[in-house]
Formats: C-alpha cells, structure tokens, sequence
C-alpha cells in the first residue's frame, strides 16, 4: 500500500509538471503603452482619437441645431444662479456671451431674494486669463470659515485635470502675495486653519498612483516650503487616489 501511494504521487507530480510545461503563455497586452498616462505617445493617440470623434459629431445631421439649443439654455440670461453661502455673502460663478470664461461674484442673501439682485464681481477670469495670457478655466474656490476670507482658488490650463492653487483674499479680492501656492498639478487642498494646509499633490518621485494621482498627503504650514511639509498619510501605488477634505462645524453664520 505504502509503494502504491509514492508511485500515485509521483504519477501525479509528473502529470502537474508536464501540464505545466505544454501551457501556453500568457498573451501580451498589446496596449499596454497606454498605462504611461503622461506620455508623448499616449497623448499623441488620444488627441488623435478626439479629433475623430469631435469630426462624427459635427457630422451628425441634428449638431448645429443642438447646439444652438444648448448654448441658449446654458447662456440664458434667465436661469437661476447656483449660489453656496459663505458667512455674510452668497457666491455664484457666472458665465455668459460676455463673460465666456465666468466671474465670481457675491451678493448679500437678500439681495439674493430680489428679481435683480446687485452682484459684487470677486474674480473676473477672463480678464485674468488675458493680463497673465493664459488659457485660464475656472475649477472652484475652497474658503476657511468662518469668516469665508481667505481661500484657495483652483485654476487649470484649458480645463484639464490638473491645476494651479493659489491663495485669494476675498476683503481685498486679490491674490496673496507670498501666499500659499500650488504648481500644476492633480491636487487637492483643504484648510485646517488659517496658517495650516492638508495637501495631496506631487510631492516629486514616488509620490504618485499609477493612475497619476497623489498618494501622499501632507500638513504644510505657512511660511514653509512645500518640501519641509510633514507626512500625514501615504496610500499605495495602485490606489486610485488619495484626498483631503476638512469639515467645519459650525459654518459661520
């Protein structure tokens, strides 16, 4: 019995190892050039592929009178102002065939309740755009309450992914000179105080996802460059990201 169990087991053994050996391998991902997200050929690809799109939409019978449509609905000087409140104003970020790339303004929340209230114009970004000559779009504005004056303006190039972080004062609605400031990059930024940030973005090596998004994050402190930011928290490379966000109670008044 005991030989008849040692023979069985090397039969099988033999039969693993042969089945091993005749196994195909595994076929080669043939687009597997497209993981490097930055890369000249990628980009060169993609461009390609929206250019193709952009062509059979513009070709289909019914785009220009879509068109048309859509550009009445979202231009009309009618439509109801989405508005986030922030300590003593109501925000709204405006955009119409006069202001194409959108201002940021403010009104009081009664002014708010009125047929035509009276806005105050905090960020104009078209002219922006021109007197720094860039393609600026507009991606958000995250305030430190209560008092909703100091804030972290997002802009990016075109209107990609990534963007630039630059610090506003919304008393003075201008830009802080020597204020806290972020290169281009997929970032997130959120307020602890009014000296402190939580930061997520591109630290340098190794401090990317493979999806090119942030895995570290960071408290950084006023007056500080972002390299002596102190680490916080690191996810893995293979995560997809990994953000900030603070929540304030109360929210002022």
């Amino acid at each position: 019995m005991r030989i008849l169990l040692i023979l069985l087991t090397a039969l099988t053994l033999t039969a693993c190892k042969s089945a091993t050996k005749s196994a195909p391998p595994p076929p080669l991902d043939e687009n597997l050039w497209l993981e490097e997200v930055q890369g000249e050929k990628p980009l060169a690809w993609v461009k390609e592929r929206n250019t193709e799109t952009q062509s059979a939409i513009e070709q289909l019978p019914n785009y220009k009178a879509n068109e048309q449509e859509i550009k009445e609905i979202v231009l009309a000087k009618d439509r109801l102002p989405a508005i986030t409140l922030a300590g003593r104003y109501v925000y709204n970020f405006w955009q119409d065939d006069v202001h194409v790339r959108g201002i940021w303004r403010r009104t009081s929340l009664e002014q708010y309740k009125k047929a035509r209230p009276k806005w105050e114009i905090v960020l104009d970004v078209d002219k922006l755009a021109k007197r720094e000559k860039e393609n600026w779009v507009y991606k958000g504005a995250n305030c430190l309450p209560p008092a909703f004056e100091q804030c972290l303006i997002l802009l990016s190039r075109g209107g990609k992914d990534a963007s630039t972080m630059r610090e506003f004062d919304t008393i003075k609605k201008a830009f802080v000179n020597d204020g806290f400031q972020l290169a281009e990059a997929k970032s997130r930024s959120t307020w602890v105080d009014e000296n402190t940030l939580l930061v997520s973005t591109d630290f340098g090596p190794d401090s990317l996802t493979t999806s090119g998004y942030p895995r570290l994050v960071k408290i950084w402190k006023r007056g500080s460059p972002l390299s002596a930011a102190t680490p916080l928290l690191e996810g893995r490379k293979e995560d997809v990201s990994t953000w900030v966000s603070t929540i304030f109670t109360p929210m002022g008044n």
